[in-house]
């Protein structure tokens, strides 16, 4: 949710213009985040002041704003040091609107502006504390509570730096949050920090660094004082200020530096990449980027390390396809293949997962597995229960993270916890980890983002290497998050000799796995012509049971996000308890009825929606003949082992709600009201 993205050139020659393309082009690679306005600060041009430009809506509609706003000549002299920010806005506080976007000041004079992504859960009192103090607030959010707080504490220690001005502001505030400050007292600098929201930094320089690590930097004292310590007294001082000198230097002066909320945003600048962690403040100053700790722990590195991103920036451009989801769909056949790559071993049918083969005796005597998510992460866990339950022998429990915590869910010390999330930031699942963390349980991560949160607090955990996912609605990391639980089970059974027939037909079946989705893939353009016939409708049920009851649910929740038309993913042994209702003759029914062990019962079902006037169309298997009689409508997918149906079937489901989406006009790459990444509760 939210995006931010900042740019820093120092004694890099760079115009105004160059910085506005830059910053906006950082923001076009961030829309898929989710949001809905847009903002941008620089420098004026006689570096006085600071300008921004706000609009709502598309972060097109910010890029014609600028052009129209910085449309002279001056803004293409070049400058040696300059810091810009912008942000797209996800609305958490105040409606979408030019008053409310960021960046958010701190007076009229634009002395600090900020970005934020999170939300800032006290800032009700900080702000009544600032209003006593004489601050009028010009907007809903929170965060221009935080860019007040930040002028106020500079007027009462003028002699303090830029960081450790906003170091005592982030002691103050409560929440969750990312953030980036721009200041006109402090021109060519930027301090940003995160608490639980995902921000990294770019560092550009024209020759390899000299280190791969930067240190960390502490304060003498990590006491917390209160707002009414710090702020109401001249005398006092929030955090003691850090005697310590050592930062770091590129071994050449010219650097640039970028701050984003994902990597994407910096890939095509460069690969060389820092993530920070919870309480970490990263601040530029005269070229010297330096990594302040706010507190201390026993088990705090000494530095951060810079990261050499393996991502392409092609994989992040739409190449030949309309939309980034449609590409992410036709992207799986290689998908699924990176997700098994260097894992599993067909010849000598065995599956090797360097992230969790130290754990796996551990694992094996366990109590219990619990399988953690929120959406489409939580959707992969149904699919693969069965499987996991079947290889394991262990009692397998899928909860989703909210409800996981509203709960106060019983967790013991000898309990497996996974927690599957795509962004590897998704709030609710986080929450979940630390507070079965905190209870002594190991910890899982089943993630698509290296360096995410989820996947630094794991204590072992699987990459399921999806690649990039740029949609809002997931796809590619769905099917990738399947097959990794799927390569987890055979690990857990692979000494059992009871069970090595059926690792047998599932090995097989994820080597032909590639090819058979191509086969899948090849009917798109009968889906088309399906979703002719439905997108008009306001209601679309969708029935199965067994390995695919969780197609049900994801493909209902596709429908949900991509062409805000109501749709139910129903277990068909609960038709007759209620949902057989809604059948007559002019409900879309979609039915799931392969040849498994449940062929039978599905057709029973099947029977009961004919028998009451409804035309189903059928998900089948190719050259099911009995099957196809009870409907003119039908896909043929290829037959696969059982466990392995979920992920054929799914696929349909995915290409049917995004031709629905394209034939009732709606955005399929960032659907109304959502985010890629959710990182707020």
């Amino acid at each position: 949710m939210c995006g931010i993205f900042a740019y820093l050139n120092y004694l890099t020659p760079k115009s105004r213009q160059e910085v506005l393309d830059l910053l906006v082009t950082g923001l076009k690679r961030l829309e898929y985040r989710g949001y809905d306005s847009t903002g941008v600060a620089i420098d004026s041009l006689d570096n006085k002041d600071i300008v921004m430009v706000k609009r709502t809506g598309k972060v097109k509609v910010l890029e014609d704003a600028i052009k129209e706003h910085f449309s002279g000549g001056e803004y293409s002299e070049p400058v040696l040091t300059h810091m810009g920010i912008a942000h797209t806005r996800w609305a958490t506080h105040g409606v979408p609107c030019e008053r409310n976007s960021h960046p958010q000041r701190s007076d009229e004079g634009n002395s600090f502006v900020v970005v934020h992504n999170g939300i800032i859960t006290n800032y009700n009192d900080v702000k009544t504390f600032l209003s006593k103090k004489g601050y009028e607030f010009e907007s809903e959010t929170d965060t221009e509570v935080f860019a007040k707080l930040v002028h106020h504490l500079w007027k009462k220690h003028p002699n303090y730096s830029f960081r450790e001005l906003v170091e005592q502001a982030i002691q103050q505030v409560e929440g969750a949050f990312a953030i980036a400050v721009k200041s006109k007292h402090f021109p060519g600098e930027c301090v940003a920090s995160r608490r639980s929201s995902p921000l990294l930094v770019g560092i550009k320089t024209k020759t390899r660094l000299a280190t791969d690590h930067i240190p960390i930097l502490y304060g003498k004292d990590d006491k917390k004082p209160s707002c009414d310590q710090d702020v109401d007294s001249s005398k006092a001082s929030v955090l003691p200020r850090s005697d310590s000198t050592s930062e770091f230097m590129p071994e050449q002066k010219e650097v640039e530096y970028f701050f984003a909320s994902d990597a994407s945003a910096v890939i095509e600048h460069t690969n060389r990449v820092i993530y920070l962690e919870d309480d970490d403040v990263a601040a530029v100053r005269n070229g010297i980027l330096s990594i302040h700790r706010l507190k201390k722990s026993l088990d705090d590195p000494h530095a951060r390390e810079i990261t050499t991103l393996k991502m392409e920036i092609q994989q992040i451009m739409k190449g030949n396809y309309e939309y980034f989801m449609q590409k992410e769909i036709f992207e799986q056949p290689d998908s699924v293949v990176n997700t098994m790559r260097g894992r599993v071993r067909f010849d000598g049918q065995s599956i090797v997962l360097g992230g969790i083969k130290d754990y796996i005796p551990e694992i094996k005597r366990c109590r219990r597995l619990m399988l953690i998510g929120c959406g489409t992460s939580y959707h992969s866990a149904v699919a693969t229960r069965q499987l996991l339950e079947e290889l394991t022998e262990l009692p397998v429990m899928v909860e989703l993270a909210s409800d996981f915590l509203d709960r106060n869910t019983p967790i013991f010390r000898d309990d497996v916890c996974f927690f599957i999330s795509q962004s590897g930031e998704t709030a609710d699942t986080l929450m979940a980890l630390r507070y079965c963390k905190q209870r002594g349980a190991l910890i899982v991560g089943i993630t698509n983002t290296v360096g995410s949160s989820i996947c630094r607090e794991s204590h072992c955990g699987v990459h399921i290497n999806a690649g990039p996912e740029i949609g809002v609605a997931s796809t590619k990391a769905y099917t990738s998050q399947f097959i990794s639980l799927v390569m987890f089970a055979l690990v857990m059974s692979e000494d059992r000799l009871s069970l090595q027939q059926r690792r047998l037909e599932i090995l097989q079946g994820l080597s032909k796995l590639a090819e058979q989705i191509r086969e899948v893939l090849k009917l798109d353009n009968k889906v088309r012509e399906l979703a002719k016939d439905l997108y008009q409708h306001k209601s679309l049920l969708i029935m199965g049971r067994g390995y695919n009851f969780a197609t049900c649910l994801e493909g209902a929740l596709k429908v949900k996000e991509l062409t805000y038309m109501h749709s139910e993913g129903i277990m068909a042994g609960e038709l007759k308890h209620g949902p057989l209702a809604l059948v007559d003759d002019s409900m879309p029914v979609l039915m799931i009825v392969l040849r498994d062990p449940v062929y039978v019962k599905c057709m029973n079902a099947l029977q009961q929606v004919t028998s009451r006037k409804g035309c189903p169309i059928i998900i089948c298997e190719e050259g099911d003949e009995e099957t196809k009689t009870f409907s003119s409508r039908h896909l043929e997918i290829p037959r696969t082992v059982d466990c392995l149906q979920g992920i054929l079937t799914v696929i349909p489901m995915q290409l049917l709600s995004y031709h629905i989406a394209v034939l009732r006009g709606c955005d399929v790459d960032c659907p109304r009201n959502l985010a890629k990444s959710v990182t707020v509760e």
